[in-house]
């Protein structure tokens, strides 16, 4: 169960922040980090202003 859990939090980008925030201490330590809400907010906004890559 624990790994059809981890699998559809994989797909739906559960882990994202996580990764991005990992990203921007490794790579730009000199950037503020974002809340995670500000995160998603900018990543659907991006989406929206460039609707490459959507099934829908």
């Amino acid at each position: 169960m624990r790994a059809v859990v981890w699998w559809f939090d994989s797909i739906l980008g559960g882990q994202d922040y996580q990764r991005y925030v990992a990203h921007l201490r490794r790579n730009h330590p000199d950037r503020p980090i974002p809340t995670e809400r500000q995160y998603w907010r900018d990543r659907h906004a991006e989406a929206d202003r460039s609707p490459t890559n959507r099934c829908c």
